[in-house]
């Protein structure tokens, strides 16, 4: 069995003329011979719709209510393209990310698949259906709905394809390729032809919102090559895959920025061992993401401890921190910013290139942008700045590297 794996967002399903145009799409992959899989999102903005309704309703939904509405929205994606597969003669059916077999841990809100069992699909292609299926969704070992988060589709996709035996997964978005940024913002970035995963699960990890970072590790682990494409022309898109050191002769890759950051600081508590622990172990058990830690010197047998994390944690952050860290060990208490961004480089050349944060640095300076924290590692440097000099920045270290002159 040939099997393609195609994946449409929301903006590809937004109204019921990209529904038909995407039937069409997937009614050529299957003349070509292909077993088809389509996941879909939900339409336009009906995800963000949801959020709203649950929200005037409860101003603190439940995590489960919350799974089990939001997940409504690609049910009716899913059913009106079965429908407008239909209606050109062609067998297809919906499947909800339950009936399509996919199973997650039990965590709402972002669960991570644990494996899929493929016999229902299997089934339906046998019988030469398309099958189309809910991205984002699955169930868990006590028989409830969870989502996979944001841009969870993309994971949905990959995974289907991983599970299948699939080459490659389409991915299908409202822009070209991957650029090597956001080129709403720099209108003279430049399309990659070919990314490597790594740079690719970087760019994705650290803001780049082209593909949702578990979709990037499963291709990667898997070998699924992941090819991101416009539903809106037929122009060739960028392919995401592993790439020998020939094809990585570039410096840097892209440029990836995130405004959805806040920084923390905890001030001049005890420096003895396990301190950190206690502090990151408090934010792990409620499942709370930390990126750039910094931690000072000290002095008088006390340090100051600095972290960022997603903006929307802050609040919950520093309630455990508040309570679990700072009245067992003491300390001069806790600050925070929420006027902050993440600016990053991306780079596989970089690793055997010295200067390359300098440069960055010069970029920054050049306008004027001070940096607050600094992290790096063998193929990215990211920077903290205040979060209204971001465009600037990215436009300076973009221009810097010279990626408008890529391609």
């Amino acid at each position: 069995m040939d099997i393609l794996v195609q994946k449409y967002g929301g903006t590809s399903v937004a109204t019921p003329e990209r529904i038909k145009n995407v039937a069409n799409r997937v009614i050529t992959a299957k003349n070509q011979g292909k077993s088809v899989i389509v996941v879909v999102s939900a339409m336009g903005d009906s995800t963000d719709d949801l959020i709203e309704l649950a929200y005037q309703v409860n101003p603190k939904p439940s995590a489960r209510e919350y799974d089990m509405l939001l997940t409504t929205g690609e049910q009716v994606s899913i059913s009106l393209l079965a429908m407008a597969i239909q209606a050109q003669g062609y067998a297809a059916i919906s499947l909800t990310g339950p009936q399509a077999g996919i199973c997650t841990e039990s965590c709402y809100g972002r669960a991570r698949i644990l494996n899929i069992e493929t016999e229902r699909i299997k089934k339906e292609l046998s019988e030469g259906k398309i099958v189309i299926v809910a991205g984002f969704q699955g169930i868990c070992q006590e028989g409830d709905i969870t989502t996979l988060g944001r841009g969870g589709s993309d994971t949905t996709a990959v995974a289907l394809a991983a599970a299948l035996d699939g080459k490659v997964c389409e991915i299908y978005t409202d822009v070209d390729g991957v650029y090597t940024t956001n080129p709403r913002l720099v209108p003279q970035a430049s399309k990659l032809e070919v990314i490597s995963y790594d740079e690719m699960l970087e760019l994705a990890s650290l803001g780049a919102q082209v593909l949702h970072p578990r979709s990037v590790e499963l291709g990667k682990h898997y070998g699924v090559e992941i090819h991101v494409r416009s539903s809106f022309n037929l122009n060739e898109g960028t392919i995401v895959k592993e790439c020998n050191e020939v094809e990585n002769k570039e410096l840097v890759s892209g440029v990836a920025y995130d405004t959805n950051v806040a920084k923390v600081a905890l001030l001049e508590i005890f420096n003895v061992p396990g301190i950190s622990f206690k502090v990151f172990q408090a934010l792990a058990e409620e499942n709370i993401d930390v990126d750039i830690i910094v931690q000072s010197i000290g002095r008088d047998g006390k340090i100051d401890i600095s972290f960022t994390l997603p903006r929307p944690e802050l609040e919950k952050a520093l309630n455990i921190l508040e309570e679990r860290v700072l009245k067992p060990i003491g300390g001069k208490g806790i600050v925070f910013d929420d006027s902050v961004a993440k600016l990053s480089i991306v780079g596989a050349g970089m690793v055997s290139r010295p200067g390359v944060a300098a440069k960055m640095f010069e970029a920054l300076a050049k306008e004027d942008i001070n940096i607050e924290m600094i992290s790096t590692s063998e193929i990215k440097v990211s920077c903290i700045i205040n979060d209204k000099d971001i465009e600037k920045g990215v436009k300076s270290v973009h221009q810097h590297f010279g990626l408008d002159k890529i391609g």
